[in-house]
């Protein structure tokens, strides 16, 4: 199990390796805006447990364990983005996904999708879900 540091920087790590081929210590640094030694320490940790491969000064790159975790980090932080989107959350919705996103069950995570693509599927019940939610509370009328 990784602390939330570990997975945003596993899930960053993930990231810039599906846009292109090569990720560094800098890249990771500049886009958590961390200094470089706190990458270094995290990438030792990641490489301790065999989710990555990683020589300073040389490129990193990701295990099968990391990929399989990677993968899940990225999808988990879509969905709660898609979720909190689709329900209209007034919000930096990106920032509210990386708050609440390392404290989520994985069931809670598969039923926010769940619900999501049910609101997809049943536009007549999201039209109604969104005329409830714009209605002014009960306790402030």
């Amino acid at each position: 199990m990784l602390s939330p540091s570990l997975e945003d920087y596993l899930e960053e790590i993930y990231r810039f390796l599906l846009q292109k081929s090569t990720v560094r210590v800098t890249d990771i640094g500049r886009k958590l805006n961390v200094a470089v030694p706190s990458v270094t320490r995290a990438l030792g940790k990641l490489k301790a447990q065999n989710y990555i491969i990683y020589q300073p000064y040389e490129q990193i790159s990701l295990t099968e364990k990391g990929k399989e975790l990677g993968k899940f980090l990225v999808n988990r932080n879509q969905i709660i983005q898609d979720f909190l989107t689709l329900l209209g959350v007034a919000c930096n919705v990106a920032a509210e996904a990386e708050a609440i996103e390392h404290y989520l069950s994985v069931s809670t995570i598969e039923t926010f999708h769940r619900l999501a693509d049910f609101l997809r599927e049943n536009p007549d019940l999201y039209i109604k879900l969104q005329t409830y939610l714009k209605k002014e509370p009960a306790d402030k009328q």
